[in-house]
């Protein structure tokens, strides 16, 4: 076999290595059905080369915010469990530039959010719309307030 040969097998330590990843990852990573490896007679796993393109499909697609879920879910429309080319991740990260455009939204909104905390100055966890966006049972004091009852 080849240096470039998609057949090459590597085992756990070295696929680890080249993917950037702990052991422990791609551990859990094939638990999870993300990633597969073949057996040794000794009960090794080994991993093809060619499954280091789908860490690096993993990898992107979370870096987008994707959950382990949802990247299984696009992996798992693949035909035959194929690793991800071009074409694929053209066509699913197309899905996902709503998701995108949403984080950059939100952070634009975060970043404009900090600019008017500076200029305002009070920094306040009670009343900083920032920290405390949602809080509806302010009003009713400092402390918890759900599901506590006094002795």
């Amino acid at each position: 076999m080849t240096e470039h040969d998609p057949h090459a097998v590597l085992p756990i330590g070295d696929f680890a290595a080249r993917a950037g990843l702990a052991t422990s990852a791609v551990r859990y990573y094939e638990s999870l059905g993300l990633v597969s490896s073949v057996r040794t007679a000794g009960n090794q796993r080994r991993y093809r080369r060619a499954e280091l393109r789908r860490v690096a499909f993993i990898r992107a697609a979370r870096s987008v915010g994707l959950s382990l879920d949802e990247v299984k879910a696009a992996l798992d429309r693949l035909p035959g469990g194929r690793v991800p080319d071009r074409a694929d991740w053209t066509r699913l990260s197309g899905e996902w530039r709503e998701r995108i455009e949403q984080r950059i939204a939100a952070l634009r909104e975060l970043k404009d959010d900090l600019d008017s905390c500076v200029g305002c100055g009070c920094l306040s966890i009670d009343k900083c719309s920032i920290y405390n966006r949602e809080d509806k049972l302010a009003a009713e004091g400092p402390g918890s307030h759900l599901g506590f009852k006094p002795l």
